[in-house]
């Protein structure tokens, strides 16, 4: 597998999908296409998880999101999730701005709707 990398543009995130277990979204997810922006995405992490690294590990950092983009973040992170059935671990860090209640919120409520530990880290 080789490591994929969408650059960020003003409304879309920049993703980082590693092979070696590092997977990175960060910056502004604003656009209603999602389905052709997260294609490539999707398609790299169902192959991904066939072979996982021994841990897999989610930074997201995001500033805002719509709801078609928080609907394609609980699917990819649901996904990730499948790399127990291969006996590997995944870990999901969330960052937010320090006062950014309503982006905590939202990790939070991605932590309770997948019913699996975020580990939220605030920025300073």
């Amino acid at each position: 597998m080789e490591e994929l990398r969408i650059a960020p543009t003003k409304n879309t995130p920049e993703i980082i999908l590693n092979p070696e277990g590092i997977i990175c979204i960060k910056g502004r997810s604003i656009h209603e296409n999602v389905t052709d922006f997260f294609g490539p995405t999707e398609d790299w992490v169902t192959e991904y998880i066939e072979v996982p690294a021994e841990v897999t590990v989610v930074h997201m950092t995001l500033e805002y999101f719509n709801s078609a983009s928080a609907k394609v973040f609980i699917h990819l992170l649901q996904k990730i999730t499948y790399v127990s059935l291969k006996h590997k671990k995944f870990i999901f860090n969330w960052y937010y701005e320090d006062g950014d209640e309503d982006i905590l919120e939202r990790g939070e409520y991605f932590s309770y709707v997948l019913d699996v530990p975020f580990n939220f880290v605030k920025l300073n």
